[in-house]
């Protein structure tokens, strides 16, 4: 534990998020009116129930609150293994993280990296990927030098993503949907060990907390939210990547998808990402490094200018000089300000992404290539 840490202080921030009724967006309000924890603890009830979303129930609660043996448990168990406590106001925890509206008051993390590296990627898939799944997953991450992988330490895509990054030298974070006194699966045990020397495991959960189902999908907000972006390779229709990807998009982050053939279920649900274009499609670690600006030089790829392209049709030059002018723009905005139907403006955007002109990006948005 980080000896700068007081014993006090943690207790108050563990207590926060034992409080019956106040979940992290609830605790994050308290947090701002009252400036930290043990604050929180120390306001007096009539203060509290002035506090947007804070009723009498959660007020008494707050009010009665005690110390709990649980909490002094929890300060030990993080205090014998070296776990370091990441509260929202601290400035190691994840900063991307912080962006998102129910990032969890406190994360419980055991490694060797920042946190907050400069480039990171989450990597998700199905639990039961083909060879071309797992293939592409490798190949990918050998050509993603200087980023950090987060994922979730599942079986499947996930370990193939954790097991990738250490091959080829890239620090690993494994986003665990448990205490940190167990691994699950136990099958990774020893993966999730060579990571804490090349990355490390994060979590939400105290310990003694079973990787019970419903832990899952609040895991899964982490994962996409500490990453830059999130790549799917393989997922089926349904499942726990699709609801990582829903949640990328609903924090603006960038999603990728690896296509697979129409005929394999296990890509089904990147196919569909990729043509309702929630997700841009990706065959390479270098398309993601250009896409996200992660160049050597690390500067965004520069438009191209016009001359390249004489050929364009009278409806595709207005279109250009609009992308030219605005950037980013939805295709409702494109329809609007070029005067023309949508249907006219989906042909010459596609015709444009097959020339690469155009790219399109995660809710129906073109840009310039």
């Amino acid at each position: 534990m980080n000896m700068n840490l007081d014993r006090d202080t943690l207790m108050y921030q563990i207590s926060l998020t034992l409080v019956p009724g106040v979940g992290n967006v609830l605790a994050k309000k308290l947090l701002s009116h009252c400036g930290s924890a043990e604050a929180v603890f120390s306001e007096k009830k009539k203060l509290l129930l002035k506090i947007p979303g804070i009723g009498q129930t959660v007020a008494d609660a707050i009010a009665n609150h005690e110390v709990q043996d649980r909490v002094n448990d929890e300060i030990a168990f993080i205090e014998k293994y070296s776990i370091e406590p990441l509260f929202y106001l601290d400035a190691a925890y994840p900063q991307r993280l912080k962006e998102c509206h129910d990032a969890p008051v406190l994360l419980y993390y055991k490694g060797n990296v920042d946190l907050n590296a400069e480039k990171t990627l989450a990597v998700v898939g199905t639990r039961t990927p083909t060879d071309y799944g797992r293939i592409t997953c490798d190949k990918i991450i050998a050509e993603l030098d200087g980023v950090l992988i987060v994922s979730g330490l599942a079986y499947g895509i996930d370990s193939c993503a954790h097991r990738a990054s250490l091959k080829y030298g890239l620090n690993t974070i494994g986003v665990l949907a448990h205490g940190l006194d167990r691994i699950y699966p136990p099958q990774n045990d020893h993966l999730a060990k060579e990571m804490l020397t090349h990355g490390g495991l994060v979590t939400e959960f105290m310990s003694k907390t079973n990787p019970d189902r419903e832990n899952f999908p609040q895991r899964n907000r982490i994962v996409a939210g500490m990453a830059d972006a999130v790549l799917v390779i393989e997922t089926a229709s349904r499942g726990g990547s699709l609801i990582t990807a829903t949640l990328a998009n609903s924090y603006n982050r960038d999603v990728f998808c690896v296509p697979g053939k129409v005929t394999d279920t296990k890509s089904a649900g990147c196919n569909r990402m990729i043509r309702s274009n929630r997700a841009a499609l990706v065959e390479s670690g270098e398309q993601i490094k250009e896409m996200m600006g992660w160049d050597e030089n690390g500067t965004k790829v520069g438009v191209v200018q016009q001359s390249l392209f004489p050929t364009l049709s009278p409806d595709e030059e207005v279109i250009y000089k609009i992308l030219e002018t605005n950037k980013e723009s939805s295709i409702d905005f494109i329809v609007h300000n070029a005067d023309m139907t949508a249907s006219k403006v989906s042909a010459a955007l596609l015709n444009m992404e097959f020339e690469d002109i155009v790219k399109a990006l995660p809710g129906r948005i073109y840009k310039l290539a």
